[in-house]
């Protein structure tokens, strides 16, 4: 199973998440595909994945962008899995301190909830200092992030196949041009 792991405050609506789905059901693959929307609190999101790692009749592929990839290189590291991020988070905890007491708002469906220390608790017990085995992961970044410097994941996935890319934003712009390199990784 191919499970894809959507960012901070998005949802399987995202438009990675939406490019991918559609490109796995035009070549009969939507049953190897899943995208759950995922809990805001860290450790419920982190359930829901390794529910779906669980149930995977092989060993389960993971695509983690953004705060997905920070997820991502938890359970990788966790379970013995591939994984491939895009434009990733890394030491999430430290750069979401700031949104300790504030509203957040899900984009897709409007959802509100408040960020709490408590969420920041559970972000750092997903922390990895240092991937173990880099061979299991994929990187793609695009340099023109506008929220994530990319020389930190760089530095970070450091052994890791890297696509360090000019231009672009958070978004990751070129993600359907990778989609066959992704599923061939």
């Amino acid at each position: 199973m191919l499970i894809y792991i959507h960012g901070f405050n998005s949802s399987s609506r995202s438009g990675k998440a939406r490019e991918l789905q559609t490109w796995m059901a035009a070549r009969g693959l939507a049953e190897a595909y899943a995208c759950p929307d995922l809990s805001p609190r860290p450790r419920e999101a982190i359930a829901q994945l390794e529910a779906l790692i669980h149930a995977s009749r092989g060993p389960a592929k993971l695509i983690g962008s953004s705060l997905g990839g920070h997820y991502a290189t938890w359970l990788a590291e966790r379970h013995g899995l591939k994984a491939v991020l895009v434009n990733p988070c890394v030491a999430c905890h430290e750069k979401l301190a700031g949104e300790v007491g504030k509203v957040q708002k899900n984009w897709h469906d409007g959802s509100e909830y408040l960020f709490t220390a408590t969420h920041l608790a559970e972000l750092k017990a997903l922390h990895v200092d240092r991937p173990t085995r880099p061979e299991r992961y994929l990187l793609l970044v695009e340099k023109g992030d506008e929220l994530l410097d990319w020389r930190e994941a760089a530095a970070y996935y450091q052994g890791a196949v890297q696509h360090l890319l000019e231009g672009g934003d958070h978004g990751f712009t070129r993600f359907a041009e990778f989609i066959p390199a992704i599923l061939a990784f």
